[in-house]
């Protein structure tokens, strides 16, 4: 997991593994969603972004 703080998702998940296999762990419609987000430059950011849809998600469903 790197430290860097990349451009963009896109860029933090060509350059950094560990940001790539915990983001093809997410579910497809966590995924697509993170894609729409400028502003994920690190693992942490992205983790965190993640849980953030995964709740919403989660909560919209039971709704």
């Amino acid at each position: 997991m790197s430290e860097y703080v990349h451009l963009c998702l896109s860029d933090l998940l060509e350059e950094d593994l560990s940001s790539q296999e915990y983001f093809n762990t997410l579910p497809d419609d966590v995924r697509q969603n993170l894609l729409l987000i400028d502003n994920i430059t690190t693992f942490e950011e992205l983790q965190e972004q993640a849980r953030i849809l995964k709740t919403k998600m989660n909560n919209n469903h039971w709704n």
